[in-house]
């Protein structure tokens, strides 16, 4: 039977939805790999537009998330709330500042955050059935909130997003660009991407590694 992977998408950019290279690297690895997977993102308004061209918030711009996300998807997207664990072997969710701004408050108010409910109902079936999940970039920041305290992560090693994963009871690894953390206690897996990378193919390491294990842990 082939192997389903579920992926959650925050929208489409850098600055106000999913990481492109991340998505996108992750959907070949997986691909490469030969399992399927699938995109969910939630059916709600972005917190803000942000014109990446000038890096600035688009005045009276409104987007939906899943809208945007479908961009990533190539149309081939269903709403987060249709999400069901036990039809996927695991869950991995790309970075980008859509994740600390659409599927979590982190932006705003860092480790007094809060995250969307979908998400945590969708992320608690994953974890009440031991199936892996993978985060990578700044979504690892969510995993205190998301799935329990006491669960080591990295973002790489920067001290302000480390220092609110440990004052929200978690438990932050340092970690290179092309590297890898497993808490195989409770089989999560998370790498830094473009929270260090300054290439493409430094981060493609690192999610090619992830992808790698999260196959490795569905066997």
């Amino acid at each position: 039977m082939t192997k389903q992977v579920a992926i959650v998408l925050a929208g489409c950019g850098v600055f106000d939805g999913s990481e492109i290279y991340e998505t996108t690297l992750t959907m070949l690895r997986l691909d490469q790999l030969g399992i399927s997977y699938r995109c969910f993102a939630p059916d709600i308004a972005q917190h803000h537009v942000i014109n990446h061209l000038t890096q600035a918030p688009a005045e009276g711009e409104s987007r939906n998330v899943l809208q945007e996300s479908a961009r990533l998807a190539r149309g081939d997207i269903s709403p987060i709330t249709e999400l069901e664990a036990d039809k996927f072997d695991a869950v991995i969710v790309p970075g980008g500042f859509g994740v600390a701004k659409n599927l979590s408050d982190f932006a705003i108010q860092g480790d007094s955050m809060q995250v969307l409910d979908s998400l945590k109902e969708v992320l608690a079936g994953f974890k009440e059935e031991a199936k892996p999940i993978g985060l990578m970039c700044i979504s690892p920041v969510m995993v205190p909130r998301l799935l329990g305290e006491g669960i080591a992560v990295t973002v790489g090693n920067d001290p302000g997003v480390s220092g609110a994963i440990s004052a929200m009871g978690g438990l932050h690894r340092s970690c290179a660009v092309e590297d890898i953390v497993v808490d195989h206690e409770h089989r999560v897996v998370t790498t830094p991407a473009y929270m260090l990378a300054t290439r493409i193919s430094e981060a493609a390491t690192g999610i090619f590694k992830l992808v790698d294990r999260i196959d490795d842990m569905i066997d």
